[in-house]
């Protein structure tokens, strides 16, 4: 079943032509990671999803449901469902682990009585419990990681947006986060975005790999697929070499 459907969607900035009709469909429960070199647009198909940007024109629609230009109210349904781990965790340094988690839950309303419960099981899913009461600069890149993803499922997100998460930490702990996204859909049964640049992550945790080339989505498939792939751009982009001119097939 189909969770999210991108269709022939188009941004610019100014003379800057980012997506080009870019289609996309993204089946529920599954990880679908999208691939491709810095600046191609990745970042800015995450920024259509949770409505921080409106495309030029094209849809989105959730659960059948037309998220790009509909009423606020359906924008803010839409909205709830999506839980997102940025590049950089993003973290407040002025409060605990224990109160960054429950950040959402509190904007949401949940009674305080019933935070703690849920709290203590989302970092304990993460591999992070009892350490509540540190703060985030106490913790490491990784252990930041981990907290700011206890924070985005304590509000039991169904889609989850990955921004990024292997960049700046140490293969050791880039496996750790990998393992992590795969629990989390174990666990939740979450649809997972996870916008990378990184082949090793993106073979680890995808159930299918999109490819991200001049605006549009050039292949998808399965990671074996992926990886034996005749279109020459992914294969550059796979194995890290250049051979001549790019083409697109």
């Amino acid at each position: 079943m189909i969770k999210i459907s991108i269709e022939n969607l188009y941004k610019s900035f100014g003379e800057n032509r980012v997506l080009r009709g870019l289609s996309l469909d993204i089946t529920r429960g599954e990880t679908l990671c999208i691939i491709g070199k810095s600046g191609t647009g990745k970042s800015v198909i995450m920024k259509h999803l949770v409505g921080m940007i409106e495309p030029d024109s094209g849809t989105i629609t959730v659960d059948g449901e037309l998220f790009t230009g509909s009423e606020q109210e359906a924008r803010r349904r839409i909205i709830e469902k999506y839980g997102i781990l940025f590049q950089g965790a993003a973290l407040f340094d002025s409060m605990n682990i224990y109160d960054n988690v429950a950040f959402g839950l509190r904007r949401k309303g949940m009674a305080e009585e019933t935070i703690p419960s849920i709290v203590e099981e989302s970092l304990y899913n993460v591999g992070l419990a009892g350490i509540g009461e540190h703060f985030p600069p106490d913790l490491s890149g990784g252990m930041q990681k981990r907290a700011a993803l206890a924070r985005a499922i304590a509000v039991k997100p169904e889609i989850m947006i990955y921004d990024e998460p292997t960049t700046g930490v140490d293969p050791i702990t880039g496996g750790a986060v990998d393992r992590l996204i795969t629990q989390m859909k174990d666990i939740y049964g979450i649809t997972s975005i996870v916008v990378t640049h990184d082949m090793s992550s993106a073979f680890r945790i995808a159930d299918r790999i999109a490819m991200l080339y001049e605006g549009i989505i050039i292949q998808t498939g399965k990671p074996e697929e992926i990886k034996n792939s005749f279109n020459p751009y992914v294969r550059q982009f796979v194995d890290g070499t250049v051979h001549g001119p790019i083409k697109v097939i």
